[in-house]
This record gives structure tokens, sequence and C-alpha cells, in this order.
């Protein structure tokens, strides 16, 4: 009997030891395959501004127009506020913008509000009514699936009818439908937070490669090795880094690459 309760207890603690180091346990199995970088090695608008010897700041460049909204909207897979600073201070230095996933528009607002007057910003998103037609390829992650349908819901957006909301242009259509021959070698930023499927992402991705141009960067987000709905996202990046120069930034989910970045 007490054999039994020792075994039963050290079961106990071996679980809430577990729970309570679940967190970090996670990081140790799933570590990013990735090289990580720190935001100051991204671009020189990142560089600190030492005010002190035990103080550093950003520079006037990197200060940003932001905004937080209520939980209450419910909108699904918003970047954090650090992500949205570094879009959005990267939008400060592009002129030609592209998004895959306008989802409710955070993101796009935030691109319109920090880039210059006459930057032009292009976000496709999955149309509302096509929701139902769209269909699922074979190794495409089921979670990652649903959450297109939960996330393509939006008529209207958070920059509609705001003052930057000419300098942005929606297109209402599937990516993989989307021909990028129009925009190829033209885009100075492309931000890829469409679909999280397998064939999404591989899809979005090589069109972007086809896009950007030759100073261009590209930014993928829900780069979370052992998330679930992350897992395609993850796998994609992992096989493409082999052809291609990607790093993970740090304390973030986002994924950068530019072009004339080449492996040290």
């Amino acid at each position: 009997m007490i054999k039994f309760f020792f075994i039963i207890s050290l079961f106990s603690n071996i679980l809430l030891l577990y729970f309570i180091n679940k967190k970090k346990i996670k990081n140790f199995l799933y570590q990013s395959k990735i090289k990580k970088i720190d935001i100051t090695d991204v671009d020189d608008i990142f560089k600190l501004n030492v005010i002190s010897n035990n103080l550093s700041g950003p520079k006037k460049e990197a200060i940003i127009k932001s905004f937080n909204i209520s939980s209450n909207n419910n909108i699904v897979g918003m970047t954090s506020d650090y992500e949205a600073w570094i879009i959005s201070s990267l939008s400060k230095i592009s002129h030609n913008i592209f998004e895959f996933g306008t989802c409710s528009g955070k993101t796009t607002y935030l691109m319109a509000l920090n880039s210059n007057e006459n930057a032009k910003i292009t976000s496709i998103t999955l149309d509302p009514k096509d929701v139902l037609s769209f269909t699922k390829k074979n190794d495409d992650n089921e979670i990652s699936f649903r959450n297109i349908k939960n996330e393509s819901i939006y008529n209207n957006f958070l920059f509609s009818g705001t003052e930057v909301e000419k300098k942005i242009n929606v297109i209402f259509k599937n990516s993989m439908e989307f021909n990028e021959e129009k925009f190829k070698n033209q885009m100075d930023l492309i931000f890829i937070d469409g679909g999280h499927t397998y064939s999404i992402v591989k899809n979005d991705s090589e069109k972007a490669f086809k896009m950007l141009n030759s100073n261009g960067i590209i930014l993928w987000h829900d780069y979370v090795p052992g998330k679930e709905s992350a897992k395609d996202v993850v796998r994609y990046i992992d096989e493409i880094s082999k052809k291609r120069f990607l790093q993970h930034i740090k304390n973030t989910s986002i994924c950068y690459y530019r072009n004339n970045l080449l492996s040290q």
C-alpha cells in the first residue's frame, strides 16, 4: 500500500512539474531550425540610439503610429505589439507593400499609418462568400484549414473609412488563383500571414519571391515550432531555408528574408 501511494505521489509530482514548466519543455523539444537574430541586425532603422552608458532607445525613425483594440473583438491570429512595431517600422522605409492575408485589417492599417504618403499597399483576402467553396488539400493541416474560414469573415476592415484607406487596395480572391505577374520585381515589403495550410504558405511564398524587388523584404508570421496551427508554416519555412537564407527574429514568430542578403 505504501509503495502504491509513493508511486501515485511521484507521478503527481512529475505531472505538476510538467505543467509548471510546460512552456520551457515545449521550447526545448521544438527548437527553431532557423538562425535567430536580434532586431537590431534586421535593418539600420532598428539600430539603437545611445542615451547613456547603461541606456539605449529607439531611433526617431522607429517611432511609430499605433493602436490597440479590445479583446472583445475576438479577432483571430493578430500580431503581438512587438511584431506590429517591427512591421510598422519597416513600412516607413517601404513604398510598395503587399500583404497575404488581410483578416481584420489591423496590420494593413498599421502599414498604411506608418508608410509615406505616396505608398501603395495591396492586401489579398478570401471573399467571405467564397469560404464555403474553399477546399482542403490532402496534406494540409486541419486546424489551419479551419482557421482560414474563421479569419475570412470581413468585408469591411479596421482601416475602412479612415484617411489612409486611399493607400490600400484589397483584392478579394483566393491567393492560389492570384496572378502575381503585374507585381513582379516591384515590392519593397511583403508580409505573409494568410492561410497557414502547407499548400497556401508555399503558394504565397513562391509568388512573394517573384514579386520582391532587388532589396525587398519578406516577413512570415506564425513561425512557432510545436504549435499545431502553425505546423505547416514551420514545415515550409524549414524546407525553404535549405535553399534561401532565412532568419528568425528573436522574441517574435516572424521569419525574415532580404533579397540581397547572403548567408554569413
